[in-house]
């Protein structure tokens, strides 16, 4: 897109305009001969599709992966050239343990430039300890990593108590235990696993940030209906399983 300034700039050059500067209105010449002869600009990199499946202009808002799995500094690397500004790698797994690859994949994404990185906790309410126990696990583990918050992972109705009684005390219990170590905590959920789990009518999380599953690849919320007291999201997983740069990966999306 042509700016009146860069117009401006270029139909009266200074001496010593720089060498950037010269190579812009270079661009600005040819484009207005484009356009003179009814060519169109072509704008590399630019989808404004809001359906678009992999990440286009910024003002469509902001890209992301999620990661169960290593992922080095080069593949984070090529996430970003990619258009993928955030990160939220699993921190504990389902049977009951750290995950021993999230302080390596925390630190990869960093030195790849990845501007936000959050940590997800896929927890274990039937292995014997406690929600809090948990946490303070995964807490320990991730000593020296520097994320951002937590987001509680709570999905697959196998993993928990038959009782949703049962489950929304352990759910208490995680919450109790990252706030005791002043940790930002959000709930990645949606409503089919919502409500088989804590309760349809149970709004126990609805005070924390959602992130919510649906893989219908699209990157908006246009899909979302209130559940479980949430009436607005935060981010959208919006395609699951996808190979990008050579890496498994989930898309999420925020605006």
């Amino acid at each position: 897109r042509l700016s009146a300034d860069k117009i401006s700039i270029c139909s009266s050059p200074a001496k010593n305009m720089s060498y950037l500067e010269g190579v812009s209105c270079f661009l600005v010449a040819a484009s207005l001969a484009a356009l003179s002869l009814g060519m169109p600009i072509k704008e590399e990199h630019v989808k404004r599709n809001p359906n678009a499946t992999s990440p286009g202009n910024p003002r469509d808002g902001t890209y992301g992966i999620d990661i169960s799995s290593y992922v080095s500094q080069n593949t984070f690397e090529c996430l970003k050239g990619d258009g993928f500004n955030f990160a939220i790698i699993r921190a504990y797994e389902s049977d009951g343990h750290p995950d021993p690859n999230a302080p390596g994949n925390i630190a990869n994404a960093r030195a790849a430039g990845i501007e936000y990185v959050d940590v997800y906790m896929f927890p274990c309410p039937t292995c014997g300890s406690s929600g809090g126990e948990q946490v303070e696990a995964m807490i320990k583990s991730l000593s020296g990593s520097d994320y951002g918050q937590i987001w509680l992972d709570i999905e697959g109705p196998q993993y928990w108590h038959s009782s949703t009684t049962e489950n929304q005390a352990f759910f208490k219990e995680l919450l109790v235990g990252a706030e005791l170590h002043v940790k930002r905590t959000g709930v990645y959920t949606s409503s089919s696993q919502w409500g088989p789990i804590m309760g349809s009518e149970y709004r126990g999380g609805s005070s924390h940030q959602l992130w919510y599953a649906h893989y219908d690849d699209s990157p908006s919320f246009n899909d979302f209906s209130p559940f479980g007291g949430w009436n607005k999201p935060a981010i959208k997983q919006y395609v699951g399983d996808a190979s990008v740069c050579g890496s498994n990966v989930d898309k999420d999306w925020y605006p």
